[in-house]
């Protein structure tokens, strides 16, 4: 088994620079180095929570879709980034009050779930206060099986 402490940061294929970046920081990120984003390299975003998101670009073909998340064919490749939250309710109220489109929610066992997309319809899924969703799935699954 490999000792892994967390997760360092994650990496996110942009196509329009300004935009995303905008938005992210309207999320509370702030750009602290551009690492050669024409060429590819990452513009690093860092949260005061210390989550770091790496933009990644420019994307150059199908721009304005997800082929992760809107094509009938499933390929292989990470979905979305789950980020837990410590309000659901703020959470809820910041994303509505500032038009970001709620693309999906889930609530279980007072978990509250909330989906959103970046501009380019990368999807974030913001978990409220409880249990985590490995938590919550585990528990379902076990459930289930009785």
């Amino acid at each position: 088994m490999l000792e892994m402490s967390n997760i360092d940061h994650v990496g996110i294929r942009i196509g329009e620079r300004e935009r995303s970046v905008a938005f992210y920081e309207l999320l509370g990120f702030e750009l602290i180095a551009d690492g050669g984003f024409d060429e590819g390299h990452p513009l690093v975003m860092l949260h005061p929570s210390g989550i770091n998101i790496n933009l990644l670009g420019p994307a150059n073909a199908r721009l304005g879709e997800n082929v992760l998340m809107d094509e009938s064919e499933k390929y292989p490749g990470i979905t979305h980034v789950a980020i837990k939250m410590k309000s659901s309710e703020e959470t809820e109220a910041f994303v509505v009050a500032n038009n970001i489109a709620i693309t999906g929610r889930r609530e279980f066992r007072g978990t509250k779930t909330i989906f959103i997309r970046d501009p380019d319809r990368n999807v974030l899924e913001l978990v409220g206060p409880g249990p985590s969703v490995a938590e919550l799935i585990h528990e379902q699954v076990h459930s289930d099986n009785e």
